[in-house]
């Protein structure tokens, strides 16, 4: 644990209650990122940035505020503290608002997540440039005489973090990670300019694919959607691709979370226990996946992690409620926050699955939509692939499908092989049947 942070953050856990706090959390975060982006096989971007910033709630006779700064100079820390005391004593009362009840920091796993790379430190300017150069060389060979322009970037960088409450909370974490990504714009018919991209993330760099295979993988996905137009509203199964499901899947997930159901606005609120969508859908919230992006041992509220099964073959088990809207609800605090969601895998390619599919869309891209939390409703526009036999025949685009969460999910007949795990979301690509897809 960093000394200097651990000593930063108790002084102002003293300074706090010694200003008149009944109690007080901090959080201290300092982070370092570096970006280098090209274009015409010239640098476009290069930053390099370094924050550092303290996070303070307080709480005071039932009265709550929460305050940052990023001047962490004692003299003006006591300055920012007694300011932040006296404008607290002004707000209105809630006396649900405390500090949670120090069992919940209990139990907290002790082992290694595997978040920093070691090798993080010689990883040097000119591997970046190298990286980079590598991402566009790659997606300009492949795209050819269709490239209209690509973009290649590459990020990564360190963070650091200590939370501390006065009734008994010290939580430290710690970890670095990498995003390689490359963007093409592509020359189709009349003026139509299909933009497609390829990225992966990781915590390790020796766990990103080479850049040549994500620079080649952009210019094919890009290639892939010429010619791209609607055909007639149809019935049929589609295949959503696995780094696209979070895209819809989240309009699901945001019934979840304490504050939608206080609020009157979700449509889970009163679905524990039931079930939500078909038998093939399991989600699991996992926060000890080693080297995963979403890997914690506690949480905003600093509940020590633990796996958690949210469905279960359909059922509704548990919902993300913090400390605070559980008092609000009367009900047993989760944790508000998610780690790794994870969707286990099937065992069959999308390729073998669209094979025995027929006829069908394989969707590879989401575009607007809107999902209203408190009915379910959903709907939102697609680019993908008509297939037929296994094979791709059409690229589709400017087409739409609309459903209700619980009718869609419900739909749900297979899940792929294939974990996206560029993301804390590691969901696979998932099989619906049935699904009007609307088009001319």
């Amino acid at each position: 644990m960093n000394k200097e942070m651990l000593e930063l953050t108790s002084w102002v856990i003293k300074a706090t209650k010694a200003a008149g706090a009944d109690h007080c959390k901090v959080n201290l975060d300092s982070n370092r990122s570096v970006e280098i982006s090209y274009r015409d096989r010239q640098p476009e971007n290069i930053k390099e940035a370094s924050t550092k910033a303290l996070i303070i709630e307080i709480y005071i006779n039932g009265r709550f505020s929460q305050q940052s700064t990023s001047d962490l100079r004692k003299g003006a820390l006591q300055e920012f503290i007694a300011h932040a005391v006296a404008a607290t004593k002004l707000l209105a009362e809630d006396s649900l608002r405390t500090l949670p009840d120090p069992k919940y920091y209990q139990g907290r796993a002790e082992l290694d997540l595997e978040l920093v790379d070691p090798a993080y430190n010689s990883f040097s300017p000119e591997n970046r440039h190298e990286m980079v150069k590598a991402l566009e060389t790659a997606c300009l060979k492949e795209g050819g005489d269709k490239v209209v322009s690509v973009t290649a970037r590459e990020e990564d960088g360190t963070q650091e973090s200590l939370q501390m409450s006065s009734n008994g909370f010290t939580g430290h974490a710690q970890g670095t990670y990498y995003l390689a990504m490359a963007e093409m714009t592509a020359r189709d018919i009349g003026e139509r300019r299909p933009n497609g991209y390829s990225y992966a993330v990781a915590i390790a760099r020796k766990d990103l694919p080479k850049p040549e295979v994500i620079g080649i993988q952009a210019a094919q996905r890009t290639l892939a959607m010429l010619g791209a137009k609607k055909i007639k509203t149809e019935t049929l199964p589609i295949i959503i691709e696995n780094q696209n499901v979070g895209r819809i899947f989240g309009g699901f997930l945001a019934a979840m979370f304490g504050r939608s159901i206080q609020q009157k606005r979700s449509f889970l609120a009163d679905k524990k226990g039931q079930a939500v969508a078909s038998k093939h859908l399991t989600l699991i919230d996992d926060p000890f996946i080693r080297g995963g992006l979403g890997s914690r041992l506690f949480d905003g509220d600093g509940f020590s992690a633990r796996k958690r099964m949210i469905i279960e073959a359909g059922i509704l088990r548990d919902f993300f409620i913090d400390w605070y809207y559980s008092r609000k609800l009367g009900w047993e605090p989760t944790s508000g926050n998610i780690s790794n969601l994870v969707i286990p895998p099937g065992k069959r390619t999308v390729k073998e699955i669209m094979k025995d599919l027929g006829r069908g869309i394989l969707i590879n891209g989401f575009i607007g939509g809107n999902s209203n939390p408190t009915t379910g409703d959903t709907s939102i526009g697609i680019t993908g692939h008509l297939f037929e036999n296994g094979e791709p025949v059409q690229a589709i685009a400017e087409m739409n499908i609309a459903d209700n969460h619980l009718q869609f999910w419900n739909k749900l007949i297979e899940v792929a092989d294939d974990p996206f795990l560029s993301s804390s979301r590691r969901f696979p690509s998932l099989v619906f049947e049935n699904i009007v897809v609307s088009g001319l």
